[in-house]
């Protein structure tokens, strides 16, 4: 009987870390809101560079990704250091070895803003991948209630603003409590969702601001794991080595049972 109840503690237990890890990641994910895909491209060397100009002009304010630095970055992506220095990096004291932290005062933000704005250096992995990212820069909307005007559909009730407003404008949700994902039986044509007020455009119009968000998620998947084109790189020698040395070892097997009867 002890058995049973010390196994059923367990289960509920179980069941229980379960949950709150399913409802972690769902919250990551953006809680049920439709992802769009992003399709980045970690070899498309242009989409970088603009992604780390996007970055560093619109994002680097306020977040660090104080896992990286500007040298590694700027060798990766192409960029001669002194550009890199003169035209992304507005710290006259760093230097071009330094990891890429922000010039804002932890305690500060955090007085401003309530929290402390997170590291982005793995925001792609921690969050919900690429697609996760390019969604939640594209579902800014406006929220009256909210204390900066704005809310997000990805990231509801975000503690941010809306840092790219002046590129895409003020976008209005005409779904409300509707389903996002209604479409038009006949059509197939979404019935609601998101649009950008045509009074109160950004310096961008849509097609170009998705280039936008995709460039900066491409750069921040890139962040995330620097190392990833060399990993598949290595990986292919890997297999190489693999087959060849499966052939001296079945070689070497033959020989040794050629004997054994």
């Amino acid at each position: 009987m002890k058995r049973i109840i010390l196994t059923n503690k367990v289960a509920s237990t179980l069941l229980f870390l379960g949950s709150v890890l399913f409802s972690s990641l769902a919250a990551a994910a953006g809680g049920g809101y439709p992802l769009d895909s992003a399709n980045i491209d970690p070899t498309d060397t242009a989409s970088l560079q603009r992604g780390a100009k996007y970055y560093q002009n619109y994002c680097a304010g306020c977040h660090a990704t104080q896992y990286q630095r500007y040298e590694r970055v700027a060798d990766d992506l192409g960029i001669p250091h002194d550009l890199m220095m003169e035209n992304l990096v507005f710290d006259k004291r760093a230097k071009i070895g330094d990891l890429m932290f922000n010039s804002m005062d932890p305690k500060e933000a955090k007085t401003w803003f309530g929290a402390t704005p997170p590291d982005l250096t793995l925001v792609s992995r921690v969050k919900g991948g690429p697609d996760w990212i390019y969604t939640y820069l594209r579902t800014f909307y406006e929220d009256p209630s909210r204390p900066y005007g704005v809310n997000n559909k990805v990231f509801p009730d975000v503690g941010m603003p809306h840092v790219l407003l002046e590129l895409q404008g003020i976008q209005i949700d005409t779904c409300g409590d509707s389903d996002p994902n209604a479409r038009d039986p006949l059509t197939g044509e979404k019935l609601c969702g998101l649009t950008v007020d045509p009074e109160r455009k950004g310096s961008m119009a849509p097609a170009e601001y998705d280039q936008m968000a995709y460039d900066l998620s491409n750069f921040l998947a890139y962040s995330a794991e620097p190392m990833q084109q060399q990993r598949k790189s290595l990986g292919i020698y890997v297999f190489l080595f693999l087959a060849v040395f499966l052939v001296f070892a079945y070689l070497l097997k033959r020989e040794f049972w050629k004997d054994v009867h």
